[in-house]
């Protein structure tokens, strides 16, 4: 079974999928996060896709179901496994995602920097407005994670399970520019939806991916007509 962490450079620095998504997500310099709105739910999936990968959950008739309650000792996920068991009634992924979404950022920002890997920085906007900011304090985790992914989505290399689990979340949240920023565009997501709909791990994790990349595509449509009708 797939370990719910994986190490990709120092083993003594393993990073969820979620914290992976964050990274990418992260200014280096001054710390401040990008695609906010759809980073979220995507680090939400992102737990529910661990959770599959680490035998946990499955989705059956549509709805996520808890196979194994036994906890990971990954906080972030052992916290989303206690919420999905815990529920009254059996959810969809799409229901999950938005609850869980809510927590997502601020469990993944924590295990960031309980791993060295970000560090908080704390200010005051104007001197009154309290913000928070996560700089990089480690490099090598987000630098391991964009080569892998230019292996698979540039280079064509076979991707493992964890790093097409991660492309399908970015594809599904429409986050291509945050591992890409400068790759072409239409080449980028070709690529991304290729390798979201190979053959590349156990039909029942790839069911699991295929339920929280549909929710996230909706969740991300959503955001982005809401978006435009506040705005306009």
């Amino acid at each position: 079974m797939t370990s719910p962490t994986e190490t990709l450079k120092d083993p003594e620095v393993p990073t969820t999928l979620g914290e992976q998504l964050l990274l990418l997500s992260l200014d280096d310099e001054s710390g401040t996060a990008r695609e906010t709105a759809r980073v979220a739910p995507a680090i939400a999936a992102a737990a529910l896709v661990e959770l599959s990968l680490a035998g946990r959950v499955d989705v059956t008739d549509e709805k996520v179901t808890v196979v194994d309650a036994t906890p990971l000792g990954e906080p972030a996920l052992d916290a989303a496994l206690e919420t999905v068991g815990g529920g009254d009634e059996p959810g969809t992924a799409k229901d999950w995602i938005e609850r869980l979404k809510t927590d997502a950022v601020t469990r993944a920002n924590t295990g960031l920097i309980d791993k060295g890997l970000v560090r908080e920085e704390r200010k005051k906007v104007l001197g009154l407005f309290p913000v928070r900011r996560y700089p990089e304090a480690d490099g090598s985790v987000e630098a391991a994670v964009r080569r892998r992914l230019e292996a698979v989505v540039l280079d064509g290399a076979a991707p493992d399970e964890r790093t097409a689990s991660l492309i399908a979340l970015l594809h599904g949240a429409k986050l291509h520019r945050l591992a890409f920023p400068d790759a072409d565009a239409r080449r980028v997501v070709a690529a991304m939806e290729s390798v979201s709909q190979g053959q590349w791990s156990a039909a029942a994790v790839r069911h699991v991916v295929k339920a929280a990349e549909d929710a996230l595509a909706v969740i991300v449509a959503v955001t982005a007509a809401t978006t435009v009708v506040t705005t306009v």
